[in-house]
Parts: structure tokens; sequence; C-alpha cells
């Protein structure tokens, strides 16, 4: 027996930060399975054209032109089924020694302007009574990621932001996924700003283990499947998604075991 097309639940999705890595992989996934793509980036030239799939020009950091694009995006395709959350970059450096600016800005445009668009995706979705919210967060909201706070809180708040909806839509037609990727071979590792000169060995060890996790990780259509059997279940629910250890070990261990023991593994993880 084949297994069900997406279009059998969905008809139209939006996707941020479609332009490479996680977001391409999850854009491709929809595209295959039926459903037509309105994807973003900061530059069209960064969006490849092919049947079903709408370019959107997007920059994140302004929330209310985001806002107004979403909108905009879901009047022309008729509303949008599934509306994915994921663009977002990383900031690599130690908190003190990084201008407090830096960390700010990231905090405003992934955290603050991704609940904007959750804000203005829900409220569309509720007045139809039917449709999907992926917020992407990361298993960092689990297991914090060494000179990457910004990121960190990030990625909590989203967690926390999609807990909470998910109690709030319970029966209303719209379901909420907390998606959390482990490490992924994507082009993220190479996009991480490092605004601060190195601060010595110890970091430096720390983001040589970044790498070499995120280029042993699985690659992204690895994600999109798992998204895709999430979407197709129809249900509210946190998905965690990655390499077995990180994905399914860790967080049991971590729930057996106490805070003391959670960081000394992470320590250990990034080699400090």
């Amino acid at each position: 027996m084949s297994a069900p097309l997406l279009s059998s639940r969905y008809r139209t999705a939006f996707v941020t930060g479609a332009s490479t890595g996680l977001g391409l992989a999850f854009a491709e996934m929809l595209l295959a399975g039926g459903v037509e793509v309105w994807g973003t980036a900061r530059a069209a030239a960064r969006l490849a054209p092919r049947p079903g799939f709408h370019p959107v020009v997007l920059e994140l950091g302004d929330a209310a032109a985001a806002e107004r694009t979403l909108l905009a995006a879901d009047a022309a395709a008729g509303g949008f089924d599934v509306v994915i959350n994921n663009a977002g970059y990383g900031v690599f450096g130690a908190f003190a020694d990084t201008d407090f600016a830096v960390w700010q800005r990231q905090i405003e445009t992934m955290l603050l302007s991704t609940a904007r668009l959750s804000h203005a995706a829900l409220r569309l979705q509720l007045g139809r009574g039917r449709g999907a919210l992926v917020n992407i967060s990361s298993l960092a909201a689990e297991f914090p990621l060494p000179y990457q706070s910004a990121y960190n809180m990030v990625k909590s708040g989203l967690s926390a932001l999609s807990e909470s909806l998910m109690l709030e839509t319970e029966g209303s037609g719209v379901i909420v996924i907390d998606f959390r990727p482990g490490d992924y071979r994507t082009e993220f590792e190479g996009s991480v700003l490092r605004p601060a000169a190195p601060g010595g060995l110890r970091q430096e060890r720390a983001w040589a283990a970044f790498g070499r996790l995120m280029a042993a990780g699985p690659r992204p259509a690895h994600a999109a499947a798992t998204l895709r059997r999430a979407l197709l279940r129809g249900r509210s629910g946190t998905v965690r998604t990655g390499r077995f250890f990180q994905a399914v070990l860790a967080p049991l261990l971590a729930r057996l075991g106490s805070l003391r023991v959670r960081r000394a593994v992470i320590a250990r993880y990034f080699d400090l």
C-alpha cells in the first residue's frame, strides 16, 4: 500500500528560510506530497523556481514587514494549511565578551519576530478552524549549546510558546508542533556569526566539536521525513529528530538523571 500524500490533508504551506538546509528540505518534502509551497528567503535569487513553489522575499529582522508579507501571501494562497517557522541564524561567542546588541538582535529576530508570525498565522488558522503551525525549535532547548547563549534562549522560548499554544488550541481544528532537531548536515555552521575575537582554547575546542557534530549528523531529508509523519498524524505535540543518541537516548537519560549530570554530559560532548 502506498503512503498517503500530504495533499490529502493539506493544500498550501508557508515555509520561512526555505532556500537552504532544513527549510529547503521541508519545502521539497511538501512539494513531493502535492502541497503548494510559498517559501521565503532574504533575497529572491536564493529561491530556485520549480512547479508548485512560490518564492517570497521576507526579512525576519523587520517583524512588522514580515507579518505583512505573511498576510499578503496567505491571501494569495487562499489560506495556508501549514505554516513552518524555520528561518534563523547562529551566533557563536562568549556571552560577556560579545557586545550585547548582537545577542539582542538575534533574540528580537528569531524569537520576537517568529512569535509575531505565529500570532498572525494562528489567528488566520483559528478563523478557518483548521491548520498546522510548526515552530522549528531545537534540542538546544533541552541541551544548551556552549557559546551560543542567545540561540539557546530563542529555542527554549519557541518551545515554551508552542507548549502554550498546544493547550490553547485543543479541540480547535488547529494543531501545533514543537519540532526539535539535533545536529544536521547543513550549511548552518558556515553561516554562524563569530563577532568577537576567539576566546581561548576552551572556546575553540567547543567550536571544533560543534563543527564535527554538524558534519556527522543526518542529512536534512531525514528531518523532513520526520516532520512529514508528524503532519500526517494530525495532532499537536513535541517532535525530536536527529541521531538516535540526541533525539531519543539523551532526552531519556536527562529525564532520569539530575541537572548536574546533564551539564556534565553537555560539557563532555563539547570537549570542555
